[in-house]
């Protein structure tokens, strides 16, 4: 079992932690509020740091979930940061959704501290992290990838390595355009089905059986028909992503006119107080037209 350090005990990072611990690894956690780090630590076990670098001290494998490309960077080049700490052959893990770029600069500083460098994006929502079957799309080297797969493991059920540092990220990006694509169809089927006044659960039931069946309409289509969306993969969090997707595709040159559109939808659905709502409440906003 390894000496493992997770910085980072969000809604994702914090039963993340916790099934490395039920593994059997050795785990000390950082968190910016300290009384979440203490929470963990009673309900776990394992140890708390005060720091990002005093929580990495040692460690093997260092895992990060924070929020965006400022966050990771704090956490690992800022003062009292993960580099000032981190060991010879040790291995960063960034689960962290951000920018390919940041991935290939980090794994520049951490190859000149005899370090290694994994950018780790992962998907499949708060529930796929409390039940330890997160997809996780790694770049990094086959070699490094090799020695984390084990352990990261843990809380996942999908790992593969997509290519070099920076790919897990594009991957990623990849994902949160197809699922942002997916949800607004689905929101539109359900509202042409409530207009039209259809059973929704009917509909859905003899669909989902055909070529339109997908994870959100099998996940979701209950609580977008009863318009709930106080939870969930949050809106500000979507737009954070497909601003990143939008920014890397004006560099390489793709078009991405579906994913833009809907980025301005859930702004729409902001202007509504939805920020922390889930990503299918797209569906809230054709609600609102409607009426």
């Amino acid at each position: 079992m390894a000496k493992v350090a997770f910085i980072g005990l969000g809604v994702m990072g914090y039963p993340m932690a916790g099934h490395l611990h039920k593994q059997g690894h050795d785990v000390t956690v950082y968190n910016r509020t300290v009384a979440k780090a203490q929470r963990w630590v009673n309900e776990f076990g394992g140890q708390y740091g005060i720091t990002p670098a005093q929580a990495a001290a040692n460690a093997e494998f260092i895992f990060t979930c924070v929020g965006n490309d400022d966050d990771l960077r704090q956490v690992v080049l800022g003062e009292q940061g993960i580099i000032s700490a981190i060991t010879q052959g040790a291995i960063l893990i960034d689960n962290t959704t951000t920018s390919a770029e940041v991935a290939r600069e980090l794994s520049l500083a951490l190859k000149a501290k005899g370090a290694s460098f994994l950018d780790a994006p992962v998907s499949g929502g708060q529930a796929g992290a409390e039940n330890g079957v997160l997809t996780v799309m790694v770049g990094g080297e086959p070699e490094t990838f090799e020695r984390a797969k084990p352990v990261i493991n843990a809380f996942s059920r999908c790992c593969e390595l997509m290519g070099e540092v920076g790919s897990g990220q594009l991957t990623k990006m990849v994902n949160q355009i197809c699922i942002a694509g997916v949800v607004q169809g689905l929101a539109e089927g359900l509202h042409f089905a409530r207009s039209a006044g259809l059973d929704g659960e009917k509909v859905v039931e003899v669909i989902s059986k055909g070529a339109a069946q997908s994870w959100q309409m099998e996940n979701r289509y209950k609580t977008m028909w009863g318009g709930k969306y106080d939870f969930g993969f949050a809106i500000d969090w979507m737009r954070k992503d497909l601003g990143i997707a939008l920014d890397e595709a004006r560099r390489n040159g793709s078009h991405l006119p579906l994913a833009a559109l809907v980025d301005q939808f859930y702004s729409e659905v902001q202007g509504m107080g939805g920020n922390r709502w889930d990503t299918s409440s797209l569906m809230a906003r054709l609600e609102k037209n409607r009426r």
